[in-house]
Formats: structure tokens, sequence, C-alpha cells
């Protein structure tokens, strides 16, 4: 959970500082990448963003993902939402001396906020856009694409519950085949 969550954080060289179960967390976190940014469902719902907002169009679609998999989330998980985030927040807390200030400084404003919870809703995916569009070094328009959701809301949400099952299967099969390493 701790590597996977990181993965986007640790650059080069920091990866060795981390111990073997959290470097297989984070391998997973960019084998998951790797599979999203290449899936023909996903280039989809990019290509439908991109003539807008160009190579901004995968994070946006991310996180269009990120709220169907919260507002979903009982279809994925036995846990509700709620409680599951909040005990992701303990464990990281856990284990704030052992993460880069970096990651920190998100996770903070990521509890504060409870994110990961608010994402189910439209106003939490908002104010994630928002947010995003005003730490780009560019005028993304990030905080427009809100609409471009509510538009064609029900075709990134079936895109988006036609592509899961396959990440989780595609995450299954490396942490069988990783299990111990």
């Amino acid at each position: 959970m701790i590597g996977n969550f990181i993965g986007d954080f640790v650059k080069g060289k920091e990866y060795d500082a981390f111990p073997p179960e959290i470097q297989r967390g984070i391998r997973l976190h960019r084998k998951i990448d790797h599979f999203t940014d290449t899936h023909e469902i996903v280039t989809v719902s990019k290509d439908r963003l991109r003539s807008k907002y160009r190579h901004y169009a995968g994070v946006i679609t991310d996180i269009y993902y990120d709220h169907f998999l919260a507002k979903n989330w009982s279809r994925f998980h036995p846990e509700a939402l709620e409680p599951y985030t909040l005990a992701f927040y303990q464990i990281m807390d856990e284990q704030r001396d052992n993460l880069l200030d970096r990651v920190n400084y998100v996770l903070y404003h990521m509890k504060r906020d409870n994110w990961l919870y608010q994402y189910r809703t439209m106003e939490g995916i908002g104010k994630a856009l928002h947010g995003i569009s005003r730490r780009t070094k560019f005028d993304s328009k990030m905080d427009e694409s809100i609409h471009d959701l509510e538009a064609d809301y029900r075709l990134y949400e079936q895109e988006f519950l036609d592509f899961f099952p396959a990440l989780e299967s595609h995450c299954q099969e490396f942490i069988n085949s990783n299990n111990g390493q």
C-alpha cells in the first residue's frame, strides 16, 4: 500500500532506499500506470479530452476514474470507503518518518480534506481538478474539465466500469508473480 501510494514521488536512486515490500508497491504502481496509460478504453476517454486539454487529458482521465472508483467502491471492495480511507491515513501516519518530505506534504492535505473519500462526489472531484490546475506550469484549464465530465458522465463511467476489472486482473497477476519478492 505504501509503495503503491508513493510511486509517483520516488525518483531514480531513491527507490533503493526503501525496503523490498515498499519497492514491490512502487513497481506495482508503475505497472498500473503503464497498463492504464496504454489501455484502449482509457485511450478513448483521453482522446475525448485531448483537443481541449492536450497532454493534461491523461491526468484528467485519471481523476475522473478516481471519482468513479470512489463512487462505485462497494462494487470492488468489501469494506466501506470511509473507514478504508481513514485506515489508509492511519497507516501512512505511522510511516510518516519513513516517507519523503514531498509525500508527507501531499498526505497532510489529503488527510485534512479526506480527498480519497471526497472523490466520490462531483464537488470533491471539482476541488481536485481546481487544485491541480492551480499547480500546473501552464494554463491547463483542468478546472474547466468538470463540465466535460458532467456533459459525458455516463459515457466516462461506463468506460471506467469496463476498464477497471481488467486493471484488477492485471494487478492480481503482478501480486501473484511477485509474492515474497
